[in-house]
């Protein structure tokens, strides 16, 4: 299956960031692309006022994305927020396509590194995955990665790819955690695992000084089920297409049966 990961700079108005993913769901299809994916908050970035620009799955962002996924025929994960109980708001993941229509709440918040994103977000309890041509497809959000239950939760429910989108933060050493816990993560499930990083604003930016709010470092990459990594990008907003061989999830997994040796 050949699939997109579209790296791009989140801004603070959702007309703006509708019409980014407008342009790269359209250009991942010319190129044949089955399943585009975008970053965390790429609905609007980290900083702004989540409250105030939340919207239901219903509403006219996720309303455009859908529309965009019709017209390429394609199916589009992308980060939003929605509206939750209290002052609060659900870090959301839309999955909407020929096939697909589900949404996944982030279910581990980054109250990490100074940090509380629950103070304004509320945590999501369900294990999600989708089918698209025929494969299945877990769903993870940024800090999700540091907790390898739920990629193997994916693999239990039949997943032989996972996607995450994230807008990771930067920070001390934080670029070189990214780089090992994505392919850890491939390993402990022995999926491939599509991690989408928001770009970072300013790709100058030293990515060892922390920002205010998580805002993305880029480097997106595709793991293969084996842990190597199968194509990578930089820090600037950039489109990967790259290639998905569902039948080496089974050759890994017949090789080294992790899910299958587990006693806890």
């Amino acid at each position: 299956m050949r699939i997109a990961l579209c790296q791009m700079t989140a801004s603070t108005e959702p007309k703006e960031n509708l019409a980014a993913v407008r342009d790269h769901v359209h250009r991942a299809a010319q190129e044949g692309a089955r399943l585009v994916v975008f970053p965390e908050a790429a609905m609007v970035r980290f900083g702004a006022p989540l409250q105030s620009v939340a919207e239901p799955l219903d509403g006219p962002w996720a309303e455009g994305v859908r529309a965009v996924a019709r017209e390429a025929g394609v199916t589009v994960i992308a980060g939003m927020f929605t509206p939750a109980d209290g002052d609060r708001v659900a870090n959301t993941l839309l999955a909407t396509g020929p096939e697909a229509e589900a949404s996944y709440d982030k279910i581990h918040l980054y109250d990490a590194f100074g940090f509380r994103e629950s103070d304004t977000v509320a945590a999501g309890s369900r294990v999600v995955t989708i089918d698209v041509d025929g494969v299945r497809v877990g769903l993870a959000t940024c800090y999700d990665l540091r907790f390898p239950e739920l990629f193997r939760a994916h693999a239990d429910a039949g997943a032989v790819l996972s996607v995450l989108p994230a807008a990771w933060a930067a920070g001390p050493g934080k670029r070189e955690q990214w780089d090992l816990l994505v392919r850890a993560r491939a390993l402990d499930a022995t999926v491939w695992l599509a991690a989408v990083n928001a770009a970072a604003p300013d790709p100058q930016a030293d990515p060892e000084l922390p920002t205010k709010a998580p805002t993305g470092v880029g480097h997106s990459a595709l793991i293969g089920p084996d842990g190597t990594v199968r194509a990578q990008l930089g820090a600037v907003p950039e489109l990967l297409i790259a290639e998905v061989d569902v039948e080496e999830t089974e050759r890994v997994r017949r090789a080294v049966a992790v899910l299958d040796n587990r006693r806890m």
